[in-house]
């Protein structure tokens, strides 16, 4: 009999060109799922197939966990302080293995056996040919929809399949059994019991390599595309640079006659796509990336990753977009928050600023109204940048001698004293359930602190607004923090 079985898994392992480790490992399975079976309950069992003679040993194994756990599964468990009466030098995570009697393979349910062998040799199957695919470095998977499955597409390539969720597919696309389709390799998802390479028709890297395809220049290093943003199947950004000041990245991704980027836009369903020359100024990548709006003005709040962009009543709406699209395409591509304004707008909200820098200078300064505008005319806008900032960069406010310059550093760094030890004294009056409370830095606790927020009922009191004022968090932050705030509400 162990003769027998050699000689089927060198038949098994020739015919399905998988190793016979693998082979061996898949009777191994079939054994110890036979055995355990005889024993019953939860008990781990582990089969050793000698490779050379065919015959075979069976254990059963205690996995050793530690005492506070306790035990989850006694049949398969053995807590330390036990395992270690019987092993000195066991520790957890180590498995106890004792021999019990192993069973015929004649007693294994032939069409059981023969399932766990078949299911192993396709996995292994499956995972070569993965294995090979994966190994060429394709980023574009090119192949025929062969079947659909419950609403995604199953595409296949050769002997591997991929899967193209409808969540990924171009919105109005209608792809037909045969249709030849191409689509970016967005992961792989080896826990998937059917085609494990996950495919995407919308997702930004999809367009990129596109254009790849399409601009050999960037082949060749000439080109790089530095960032993309889609809305599928309607309109597209893509910041485009070039590493050879003979080549107009632009130019060359648009093609003669535009015989490039329609090459693009034929493939995406006639997404229309605007191209933007990157830079390293991050101002200027934002004026660029509105375009065709031209902006009057920027303002960039570094701290807040954020940027006042204003427009004249001309060009709001081509900066907005519709639906809002070009603004929001632009801050993907980006990477930074932008708001739109109008001249009247701009000049509202900086009256507002001025107005809150001028009540903190003539309260914490203790100075008049005319020193703190002097202030604000030379761009101070916090304690922090008069207390910290280069003495010579005060220096040249003509306005200021020398000793008001140095009362005035001395007063904003004792302000900043108190205002920090106030600041310590709230966070310490904090309750812990809002310590606790998911989501909630240190930083937003002393924030919230200052806000007058003590407790998790202060913050579920909060509406979205008074906490995006506080905390300057986004919007969606700010509504998953007050309706963690809330949960016990609820469940109480």
């Amino acid at each position: 009999m162990n003769r027998e079985m050699l000689m089927l898994v060198d038949a098994i392992s020739r015919e399905k060109s998988v190793d016979s480790d693998v082979v061996f490992g898949a009777v191994e399975a079939a054994l110890a799922q036979a055995t355990k079976k005889l024993h019953g309950g939860e008990v781990e069992i582990r089969v050793s197939v000698d490779r050379d003679t065919g015959d075979y040993e069976t254990f059963r194994r205690w996995l050793v966990v530690p005492d506070e756990a306790g035990l989850q599964n006694p049949d398969g468990e053995e807590m330390l302080s036990d395992a270690l009466d019987r092993i000195a030098e066991i520790e957890v995570g180590d498995f106890i293995e004792e021999p019990v009697a192993s069973v015929p393979i004649g007693r294994i349910g032939a069409m059981a056996a023969k399932q766990v062998i078949l299911q192993k040799i396709r996995d292994a199957e499956r995972e070569t040919l993965l294995n090979d695919f994966l190994a060429r470095g394709d980023k574009v998977f090119v192949g025929t929809v062969k079947r659909l499955d419950k609403g995604d597409i199953i595409v296949e390539s050769g002997r591997v399949e991929g899967r193209l969720k409808r969540s990924e597919m171009i919105p109005k696309e209608n792809l037909r059994i045969g249709d030849r389709v191409r689509a970016f390799i967005s992961g792989i998802d080896t826990a998937a019991r059917g085609p494990q390479i996950m495919l995407s028709r919308s997702a930004p890297g999809f367009m990129m390599e596109l254009f790849a395809q399409e601009v050999p220049e960037m082949e060749q290093g000439l080109l790089e595309i530095k960032s993309c943003a889609r809305d599928a199947g309607s309109r597209a950004k893509i910041a485009v640079v070039s590493h050879d000041k003979r080549v107009d990245p632009i130019g060359t991704c648009v093609g003669v006659r535009g015989s490039r980027v329609n090459g693009v836009t034929n493939e995406l369903a006639g997404e229309r796509v605007d191209i933007v020359l990157w830079s390293e100024d991050p101002a200027q990548f934002v004026i660029g990336a509105l375009a065709p709006a031209n902006v009057q003005s920027i303002v960039v709040d570094e701290e807040k990753h954020a940027m006042d962009v204003v427009v004249d009543e001309e060009n709001l709406a081509i900066a907005i977009g519709r639906g809002g699209q070009n603004v929001r395409l632009a801050s993907e591509m980006t990477g930074w928050r932008i708001n739109i304004m109008s001249a009247e707008e701009s000049q509202a909200k900086q009256a507002v600023e001025s107005d809150s820098s001028r009540r903190l200078f003539v309260e914490k300064l203790d100075v008049d109204v005319e020193v703190a505008d002097i202030l604000i005319a030379e761009g101070f806008t916090s304690l922090e940048e008069i207390a910290y900032v280069p003495l010579q960069e005060l220096l040249e406010i003509e306005s200021f001698d020398e000793d008001t310059i140095t009362e005035l550093r001395n007063r904003a760094k004792d302000a900043l004293l108190t205002m920090e030890i106030a600041h310590e004294e709230s966070v310490e009056e904090v309750s812990q359930d809002l310590r606790d409370l998911e989501g909630l830095t240190l930083d937003l606790i002393g924030k919230l602190a200052d806000g007058g927020v003590h407790s998790r009922d202060d913050l579920a009191d909060l509406a979205v607004d008074e906490l995006i004022e506080m905390t300057a968090i986004d919007e969606a932050a700010a509504k998953v923090l007050i309706m963690k705030a809330r949960e016990h509400w609820f469940t109480a």
